[in-house]
């Protein structure tokens, strides 16, 4: 079980993430959505111990993380927003390190390395440098490097980003997988019909507060909508964007 405990986060001064607080158990898929600057990936970081909260704490089978953060980031599979990878590196050098750095035994880790690259597609590219690969072929080497060691918590930050359309239901299929085998997913993603489609449970931030926290079919039924994407709009927008879309082709049309 991972809980956010009444987290906040202040940047200049500012709270980007405000008074955040939930809980995932195993075997739940909760999906993470927000707008752009709505205090999403900064949760995450916070969640991932990478970022230490202004305020409030995070929890790990109920104790804190900061407690034993090396131990927490053992059990945990993390896919960031931003695929950092070591360019100079290969993609299956990557994740021998990252094996190595979860002390996989060698035999263990080359099996599932090469059985991964394969399933995602990279195995003919599995000793090319990543400084030649696509963005989703980088993608999917985070994907694998974060179940390499087959962690007890994995948090997806916007996992289909790059992914080519049956990548991307790869993906979908396997956050489903995880939480059957008893996993805590954290799905953060604008990808709303992914969000829709593979999370029990929804959580709305809008400008670093919590607007709604259900289950997909709860919230539709709330706010008489029949589609996630109809309710997030109503929670986070204020602006409409198709009077938006308008004036921007306006602008390019008349100059």
């Amino acid at each position: 079980m991972l809980e956010a405990r009444r987290l906040v986060k202040r940047y200049a001064g500012s709270r980007v993430v405000d008074d955040v607080s939930f809980v995932v158990r195993p075997g739940e898929v909760l999906g993470y959505l927000g707008p752009n600057g709505s205090g999403k990936s900064t949760t995450v970081q916070m969640l991932t111990g990478l970022v230490e909260p202004s305020e409030g704490h995070v929890f790990f089978e109920d104790r804190l993380i900061t407690a034993d953060l090396v131990g927490f980031r053992r059990r945990l599979g993390y896919v960031p927003e931003e695929p950092h990878l070591y360019p100079f590196l290969s993609g299956r050098e990557h994740l021998e390190l990252i094996g190595r750095l979860r002390e996989l035994p060698a035999r263990l880790l080359d099996e599932r390395i090469t059985a991964l690259l394969d399933l995602l597609g990279l195995g003919d590219a599995a000793q090319q440098s990543i400084s030649g690969y696509s963005k989703g072929m980088r993608q999917k080497v985070l994907i694998a490097g974060a179940l390499l060691h087959d962690p007890d918590v994995v948090i997806f930050d916007e996992p289909e980003s790059g992914l080519d359309v049956t990548a991307a239901l790869v993906v979908r299929h396997l956050i489903r997988i995880l939480a059957e085998r008893g996993k805590a997913v954290i799905y953060s993603s604008h990808v709303l019909e992914a969000v829709e489609k593979v999370c029990g449970r929804v959580i709305v931030l809008r400008r670093g507060k919590v607007v709604a926290d259900d289950s997909v079919t709860a919230l539709r039924a709330l706010r008489s909508h029949t589609s996630l994407e109809d309710v997030f709009a109503e929670l986070v927008r204020h602006e409409d964007p198709e009077r938006t879309a308008r004036s921007i082709a306006d602008v390019v049309a008349h100059g």
